[in-house]
Order: C-alpha cells, then sequence, then structure tokens
C-alpha cells in the first residue's frame, strides 16, 4: 500500500492533518491508532443506560479563536455550555475558580468587589516574577486559599508538590474579584451538539483520501506500507527509543458508577430531584479523597433522563508503553524534552505535533490550532 502520509494517532490532531491533507491537497493518508475507536482521549460514547460520557476524563471546549471554531463548525452543530465547577472541602461545596462567591462563603456574609480586592492585596505574597505553581498561587491570593484549594489538589494529582512545577500548572485557573463563577473565560464555551464521536465520524466522511486502521501499533504496519512523510502525535521520547531517557508524564483512572433514578430519589439531595447525583457537572476534591475530582457530564451535554452516572478520577503512575495523560512541567523534564527536541528538528521526515509529540499541556483548541499552522505550513512547502 502506498500512501503520501502515515499518521500515527487518531485524535484531533491526525484527524485534523487527515482531513485537511484530503480535503485540500487531495493527498492521501493512513491513520494509525492502537485503540479501538478514533477521536483519542476525546472520545465520548453512549453507555448502557444511554448516558453519554465522555471516557478519558471530561473535555470541555472552549476557543477564543474564531478560526478554529469555524473549522469544527464545517462538521458539527454546538450546544452552547457554561461549565461551572465546584470545589468540595470541610464538608462544604465551595465556588470555584476562585471569585466573590467564594469570599462570602469564607467570610460568611455578602461582601463587595472593593473588599475582596482589597483582601487579597493584603493576603497575597509579594512575586514579581513567579517561578512555579506555589508561587503564582499565592502571589494572586495568598497562603490561605492556596492551601484551601491548590497545595494538596496539585499534589495528589501530580505527585509534585506545586513549588516543583512550572507557574503554567495553577496559573491556567482564573482568579476573579467579581461573581463571575465560569471555569472559563473564553468567548465560545460548547459541546458538539451530538457528542466528540459523531464530530470525528464526520471530519472522517469529508477525507476521502483517508484510511484507518484501528487496534494497531504503528510500528506493525510501517515497515509494510510506503508513505512519503510521517506525522506523529504520540509520546516524543518512545519514538525515539528513549535514547535520552524516560520524560514523565501522569496517568489516569476513572472509576465509573451507574445510577438509577430510585438511588437519587433515596439520596434526599436537592439537586437528585432534577435528575443529578451532584450539583455541577464536575466537583473538586482538593484535600481528603483520594479522587481528585468527580464528573457528571450529563450536566452539559443537553441529556434529558432520569438516572444518570458518574465518573471519578484518580491519578496514577505512569509506566512505559501505558497511558500517558499529561506531560509533568518541571525544569528537568523541560531540559530532557529539548534533546529530543533537538534531534526531532534534524528529522526531516516526522513532524510531531500534539501534546504528547510536543511535550506540553495543550487545551483541545491548541491542539487544533497547532495542526491547522502545521498544515498550512506543509500546502506552502
Amino acid at each position: 500500500m502506498k500512501f503520501d502520509y502515515l499518521i500515527v494517532g487518531a485524535g484531533f490532531s491526525g484527524l485534523v492533518m487527515a482531513e485537511r491533507l484530503s480535503s485540500q491537497l487531495g493527498k492521501t493518508s493512513l491513520v494509525v491508532d492502537k485503540r479501538y475507536h478514533i477521536g483519542g482521549n476525546c472520545y465520548d460514547e453512549y453507555d448502557s443506560n444511554g448516558i453519554l460520557n465522555h471516557k478519558y476524563g471530561p473535555h470541555y471546549f472552549r476557543t477564543n479563536s474564531t478560526r478554529i471554531k469555524n473549522y469544527l463548525s464545517q462538521f458539527t452543530n454546538w450546544h452552547k455550555v457554561n461549565y461551572k465547577i465546584l470545589s468540595y472541602t470541610n464538608n462544604e461545596y465551595w465556588s470555584f475558580p476562585i471569585n466573590l462567591k467564594t469570599f462570602e462563603q469564607f467570610l460568611g456574609r455578602t461582601s463587595s468587589e472593593d473588599e475582596f480586592s482589597a483582601y487579597l492585596l493584603k493576603k497575597r505574597v509579594c512575586i514579581k516574577n513567579p517561578k512555579n505553581s506555589e508561587e503564582v498561587i499565592i502571589s494572586q491570593v495568598g497562603w490561605e486559599f492556596y492551601e484551601k484549594f491548590f497545595k494538596n489538589y496539585t499534589i495528589k494529582q501530580w505527585k509534585l508538590h506545586p513549588k516543583d512545577l512550572d507557574p503554567s500548572v495553577c496559573g491556567r485557573i482564573p482568579i476573579r474579584t467579581n461573581r463571575n463563577d465560569s471555569y472559563f473565560n473564553d468567548d465560545f464555551q460548547a459541546l458538539p451538539i451530538n457528542g466528540y464521536n459523531k464530530l470525528f465520524q464526520s471530519m472522517l466522511s469529508a477525507s476521502h483520501n483517508a484510511t484507518v486502521l484501528l487496534n494497531t501499533d504503528y510500528t506493525d504496519v510501517m515497515h509494510n506500507v510506503e508513505y512519503k512523510h510521517l506525522i506523529y502525535t504520540g509520546q516524543i521520547d518512545e519514538y525515539y527509543d528513549r535514547c535520552y531517557g524516560s520524560l514523565p508524564y501522569r496517568s489516569l483512572r476513572f472509576e465509573k458508577i451507574d445510577i438509577a433514578e430510585e438511588q437519587l430519589l433515596q439520596s434526599g439531595k436537592i439537586h437528585s430531584k432534577n435528575g443529578f447525583y451532584q450539583p455541577a457537572v464536575q466537583i473538586n476534591y482538593p484535600n481528603d479523597e483520594l479522587y481528585t475530582r468527580i464528573v457528571e457530564a450529563k450536566h452539559v451535554t443537553g441529556q434529558i433522563c432520569k438516572n444518570t452516572c458518574i465518573i471519578r478520577e484518580y491519578p496514577a503512575e505512569y509506566n512505559p508503553g501505558g497511558e500517558a495523560y499529561y506531560p509533568i512541567p518541571t525544569d528537568e523534564a523541560t531540559d530532557l524534552y529539548k534533546k529530543y527536541k533537538e534531534r526531532a528538528d534534524l528529522d526531516k521526515n516526522v513532524t510531531f505535533i500534539g501534546r504528547l509529540g510536543t511535550y506540553k499541556y495543550y487545551n483541545m483548541d491548541q491542539i487544533i490550532g497547532m495542526a491547522l499552522t502545521t498544515f498550512d505550513k506543509i500546502k506552502l512547502s
């Protein structure tokens, strides 16, 4: 078999590349993925009870890019969403990210933006250029809120102290002095109206010159096909047989729990009367529990049904060859990645894209933007 491109990975990066190369340039590609499905970690599916779930943790699409929104809108309509997250600690649900509502809960009374701003000015630690995740938070809200919501959650999630992690890890969470309790600041926040899997299928339908091979490791086929260029969305250190050492990653474990209508009604919770187990799509558990969060996707998918399900998410150690979810942004890991990047820059027959291929914690829209930009470069070459 002959192809113009061999694309390793059928997540957003790989599928965007396959679609663009096919629809815009008429190029052929073979897309190979080890999993049984397309879509990578963004894949969603209906369970036996008809509940649509994000199989590998919640994927909340949002973007400020008109280009990215318009590109995806070719393949899906949208269900507009305002993502609301709560944090559960000290036997109480707290408004999160930190905002004026959080401060009012802390005080036990109503307050104002001016009072909250004055409080933060008094409590924050003066650090002009935060060098790690601890410094970036205490420089905004001080020690008390940092220890209540961030410190233990970060240690649990990453198995590293925040002071050992890049500022971007905790710095990506907004801090607000008004009552805006949305999880994100992006202009466009929505989910594909029929789910991510339908979106991916529509992308493939537009990719007439793309062939997809699932349940397959690319090393089992790459020597049996002819191709002109390799697009690699997997782990860059794995591609080079970890010749400089293994890059560190964090993995995840998911525990899915189905909850029948009768169980919801018997729970006596106020929100259970509307068919929900919990009061928001995501509840963070920063301190005592082993899991980091519980997600109930029905809050944002738009489904109306009497039963529900939740997914508890546990951080897990990564073992080479296993599922790598998050690159760990430390100074040592960055230095090691640079060695692989220098080697990759000399290899003109392969292009590395995606979170694992570039060893960076990108959001979904950033991944799509990277793939579109990579295609533009190919188109001009």
